[in-house]
C-alpha cells in the first residue's frame, strides 16, 4: 500500500514556509528550506543517539538549551550533512544561523538548523548565506509553500512525506502538520530532549498554545511508537532530528482536559510519517510489520523485532517473497532475549508457519508466498511468555538499495 501524501489547506497558523535553490544539490533542485514563526514558537526536540553527530545537531541542541525551547526560525539544507567537518563545520553552521537571524529578523540562538546529505564534505555556508534573501522573499502560508519546504529537504526520497490532522476542543480547533524526509540510513534511535546523544528529519508544527515543558513531555511518547519503531537498513544516522513547534496561534491552551486528545492526534501524525519513510525506502518493494506478542516486556519484544528487521537473510527473503520461517526464528534466537522456542508461534499474514518447536502442520508454502507478494503485510510472532507486545515497521533489502548506496558519494 504505497502512500500518496498531499498537503491540504487548513495548516496550523503562525508559520510561514519557503524553499529555494542554493546550489548545494548536484541535481540543481531546491535544497534550502525555512519555516519562519510569527513571533516565537515553543519547541521540543529529540536527536540521534549516534556518538558521531553533525554540526547542526550540536548547534541545535545548544540553542534549544540556551533558549529553553524557543524557536523563531527553522533552517534546513539538503545535499550536505555538515558532519565530520570539524570546527570548520561548526563555524559554518553558526555563521549561517547568524546570517539567517539578521535576514529574517530573529535572535541568533532561536534559529534551529538541520542538514542532510553526504557526510564529510565541507559545508558551503557561502551558498546558504547568499540564498537567504530569496528564501525570505519566498515565504508564505499556503499549501504550496508547505509543499516547497517538504520537497526541498528530500535527498534520495522519491516523494515528499507529510501528514496533518485537526483536533476540535471546547475552546476551538487545534491543527497539527508534520513534514519528514528519509529513505535510507534509517534506524532512528532518538534520545531524550536536550540530552547528549540519507538521515531522518521530522518537523511537527501545531498552533496549540503550550509551554516547552509540556512539549518535552509529549514528544518522547510520540517518537517511541513511531520513529523509534521503524528501520530500513539498521543504520542510525548522524543527523536524525525530530522537532515539535507550537505557535500558539489557535489561542487554544494545552491543558489537562485536551492533553490526551492532543497526544493521540500527535501520535497519529507521527505514525503516518514513520510509515511513509519506510514505504519510500531506498529500493523497497515490501513493507513488513513485525507484530511481536506474548513477550515478558515491551523492551524484549522490540529487541526481537529489531533482530529480525536487521537480518540481511530475512530482508533478502522478503524481497523475493520467500516464506523462510527458519530465518525468522534464527534472528529471534540471537536477539539476546531468552525464550522457549517450543512456545513460539509464527504467522505470515494469517498463515501459520511455525509452532511447537517445528514447522506448523498447517503450513502452506504457496499461500504464505502469496501473502508475501503483497506490498504490505504482517509477520506475527507470539513468544508465549507474557502480555507485552510491539509493532515494528521494516522492509525488504533489494539490489536497488545496493545500487543506490554503492556509489552514493560518487
Amino acid at each position: 500500500m504505497s502512500l500518496e501524501m498531499k498537503v491540504m489547506e487548513g495548516l496550523p497558523g503562525g508559520f510561514l514556509w519557503a524553499a529555494v535553490k542554493a546550489g548545494i544539490k548536484a541535481s540543481g533542485k531546491s535544497d534550502l528550506a525555512a519555516c519562519l514563526v510569527d513571533g516565537v514558537a515553543q519547541g521540543a526536540a529529540v536527536f540521534t543517539s549516534n556518538q558521531v553527530v553533525a554540526a547542526p545537531v550540536t548547534v541545535g541542541r545548544n540553542h534549544m538549551s540556551a533558549t529553553g525551547g524557543r524557536v523563531g526560525l527553522v533552517l534546513v539544507n539538503a545535499g550536505n550533512a555538515n558532519c565530520a567537518t570539524g570546527q570548520a563545520g561548526l563555524d559554518a553552521c553558526n555563521s549561517t544561523c547568524t546570517a539567517a537571524a539578521e535576514t529574517f529578523g530573529c535572535i541568533f540562538d532561536e534559529v534551529f538548523p538541520s542538514s542532510t546529505g553526504i557526510i564529510g564534505v565541507p559545508f558551503p555556508a557561502d551558498k546558504v548565506i547568499a540564498a537567504l534573501p530569496e528564501l525570505k522573499a519566498s515565504l508564505g502560508n499556503s499549501a504550496e509553500h508547505a509543499k516547497s519546504f517538504a520537497r526541498a529537504i528530500m535527498t534520495t526520497d522519491t516523494r515528499m512525506k507529510v501528514a496533518q490532522t485537526s483536533l476540535h476542543t471546547d475552546d476551538g480547533e487545534i491543527r497539527i502538520f508534520g513534514v519528514a524526509k528519509g529513505a535510507g540510513m534509517i534506524h532512528p534511535q532518538l534520545g531524550a530532549p536536550v540530552a547528549p546523544h540519507a538521515t531522518m528529519l521530522v518537523y511537527l508544527f501545531t498552533d496549540v498554545e503550550a509551554e516547552s515543558s509540556q512539549l518535552r513531555e509529549l514528544i518522547p511518547l510520540a517518537v517511541d511508537k513511531s520513529f523509534n519503531s521503524i528501520s530500513i537498513d539498521g543504520d542510525t544516522s548522524t543527523n536524525d532530528t525530530v522537532l515539535l513547534l507550537a505557535s500558539g496561534a489557535s489561542g487554544v491552551r494545552l491543558n489537562d482536559q485536551n492533553k490526551a486528545a492532543f497526544a493521540a492526534a500527535l501520535n497519529e501524525v507521527c505514525q503516518k510519517l514513520a510509515y511513509a519513510i519506510v514505504d519510500d525506502g531506498e529500493g523497497v518493494t515490501h513493507v513488513v510489520t513485525l507484530h511481536i506478542t506474548g513477550a515478558r516486556n515491551e523492551y524484549e519484544a522490540r529487541q526481537i523485532a529489531k533482530s529480525i528487521a536487521h537480518s540481511p537473510l530475512c530482508k533478502t527473503a522478503w524481497s523475493s517473497a520467500d516464506p523462510n520461517w527458519g530465518r525468522l526464528m534464527a534472528a529471534a534466537g540471537y536477539s539476546g532475549v531468552e525464550f522457549d522456542p517450543a512456545k513460539v508461534k509464527v504467522r505470515i499474514g494469517e498463515q501459520p508457519v511455525y509452532e511447537n518447536g517445528m514447522r506448523s502442520p498447517d503450513f502452506d508454502e504457496a499461500r504464505a508466498h502469496t501473502v508475501m507478494q503483497q506490498r504490505d503485510y504482517t509477520i506475527r510472532m507470539d513468544m508465549g511468555q507474557g502480555d507485552a507486545e510491539c509493532r515494528f515497521i521494516t522492509c525488504d533489502l533489494t539490489a536497488e538499495y545496493v545500487r543506490i548506496n554503492a556509489d552514493y558519494s560518487t
